[in-house]
């Protein structure tokens, strides 16, 4: 799909970010186009709703808080502590509606050739404790990624900064190793958040974000109270909200049911019936790019024959995937990570469907006999072990005889993830298609799940980085979808939505693709309405 605001050709510095937040020219980043929330759809939301309200407080829980939970942005690593993240600190950019890099601490940022990129800071922010803000945060916060000892997970995109230096009070420049269209897109994400310049403790949230620390206890709570000196005029809304971890997802559901808190995250596709039942509460679907692929190792037999690769993506039922396991909650997809909405989604590729009969003629040309072939699944690869089992069942009409091995979800990603020749991942959502296709697909990635080379692809992903041609993007990462679609050792059968559990009180929700919770930012655009 495209969209009609991307330029097409010769981005120059000025059309990268305008000078003020809610008028920049958005940047051509990969934006996601969301189904069901355009314009008309949008506004008769908000006018349903009405105009915001100041004051309440709110109880959210996640899924899970850990005793290893931090303050420290680039060590995130919960979806507790992205939230706590994006309550307490803010980035140089941040993502608009339609999921494209907007101004936020960063007045402007300009680029001729996307590598070598010149940024204002706003004038007059401050962090909590009354500093103001100067390119020396900036350049600190983002520097101290590089030092391993930071253990920041986002210290291998943090490779491509060469060079970070401050060229007055309010302005830096930032050297990448080669050119990047999407580092507008890249500085939003929570990890790249702008802490004070020397931060070393972490201990009291001392951000610039929309609200302050009060509390704050490793995996206990968090709780926040609203910043009244904010630089964006009338936000937050909320005056206090309280971040707790509840574990099991049946006991998440009975606390928003019985009003302990107000909104709760990953609401599993058979409880949406209960929330939906009640008529204080509500399900809020937001369609993402989250996935769970079976992973056919290429560095193994019998999975690396391309036959038994093309065998299995015909034995795919996606619709029944979707209809029974996800209760229609999802997209189906194509055996490669774009989805649908994507603005860089190739439409058309053929879609692989159901063929037993092409299944049975690619697992003989494989020469695959009758032994017992394992497929290990965990539920911590969400809907695998049914995944498997559909696979087993259909296996077994098509000459290939399968052997479900479900092990537990603790340790399944250290102990089994990538280790045997047929196996399960699950992929959250990534904010640009060169982020998902450099951490996943590249030939040297750490995270290459099926260990596929292929050096077409590995060029192609070099030259869509750096390209400011939207036309021209959008045909490379259509050619990278193909060749992961025809010959990657993995499989994709479905996008599986996002569904979150809210309290009809809370106002200002829309979706966000790239994580629940309004991808983990819903603390500054909710409010509260009696």
């Amino acid at each position: 799909m495209e969209d009609s605001r991307n330029p097409s050709r010769g981005l120059s510095r000025r059309t990268l970010l305008g000078a003020a937040l809610g008028t920049g020219v958005v940047v051509t980043a990969g934006g996601l186009l969301l189904p069901g929330d355009g314009p008309v759809r949008r506004a008769l939301r908000e006018a349903a709703e009405g105009p915001p309200r100041q004051g309440g407080r709110i109880r959210a829980a996640c899924m899970s808080l850990s005793t290893g939970d931090t303050l420290d942005p680039a060590k995130g690593s919960l979806s507790s502590d992205y939230v706590r993240h994006f309550m307490l600190y803010n980035c140089l950019t941040e993502l608009d509606r339609d999921q494209r890099a907007v101004p936020s601490l960063a007045q402007a940022i300009e680029s001729n050739d996307q590598a070598l990129w010149h940024i204002t800071l706003r004038k007059g922010v401050t962090f909590h404790d009354g500093k103001s803000l100067t390119s020396a945060d900036v350049v600190y916060s983002l520097l101290r990624h590089k030092n391993p000892a930071t253990a920041s997970k986002l210290a291998a995109i943090a490779e491509q900064f060469t060079a970070i230096e401050a060229t007055g009070p309010l302005t830096l420049t930032i050297q990448l190793a080669g050119p990047n269209a999407d580092l507008p897109v890249m500085l939003a994400q929570s990890h790249f958040a702008i802490i004070a310049d020397g931060e070393k403790r972490f201990t009291g949230g001392n951000g610039t974000g929309p609200y302050r620390m009060t509390a704050f206890t490793p995996g206990v709570r968090t709780l926040v109270q609203r910043n009244r000196n904010y630089w964006k005029p009338g936000k937050p809304y909320l005056d206090e909200i309280e971040l707790i971890g509840i574990p099991d997802e049946v006991s998440r559901v009975n606390a928003l049911l019985s009003g302990d808190v107000h909104m709760v995250l990953a609401v599993n596709a058979r409880s949406t019936q209960r929330i939906a039942g009640s008529a204080r509460h509500i399900v809020r679907e937001t369609p993402s790019s989250l996935y769970s692929n079976l992973i056919m190792r290429q560095d193994q037999l019998p999975t690396s024959n391309p036959h038994f690769v093309a065998g299995i993506k015909q034995m795919m039922d996606r619709p029944l995937i979707k209809r029974a396991l996800f209760r229609d909650y999802a997209t189906i997809a194509n055996d490669q990570p774009i989805p649908p909405f994507h603005t860089y989604y190739r439409a058309d590729l053929p879609q692989t469907t159901l063929d037993l009969d092409k299944a049975r003629w690619h697992f003989a040309k494989a020469g695959i006999g009758t032994a017992r072939l394992p497929i290990f699944a965990s539920p911590a690869a969400e809907g695998s072990v049914d995944m498997a089992s559909i696979l087993q069942e259909y296996g077994a009409r098509a000459g290939l005889n399968l052997a479900v091995n479900r092990v537990p979800a603790d340790g399944y990603w250290s102990t089994h993830w990538m280790k045997h020749p047929l196996g399960f991942g699950n992929t959250n959502p990534r904010p640009t298609a060169d982020l998902i296709f450099s951490l996943f697909y590249k030939s040297d990635a750490a995270w290459n799940e099926s260990g596929w080379k292929n050096p077409r692809f590995d060029s192609l992903l070099l030259e869509a980085r750096g390209e400011a041609d939207e036309a021209r993007r959008k045909q490379l990462y259509g050619e990278m979808q193909g060749l992961v679609r025809d010959h990657c050792g993995v499989g994709i059968p479905v996008f599986i939505s996002l569904l979150d559990g809210y309290d009809r009180r809370l106002k200002g929700w829309y979706p966000v693709p790239l994580g629940g919770f309004m991808g983990y930012g819903f603390a500054e655009h909710l409010w509260w309405e009696d």
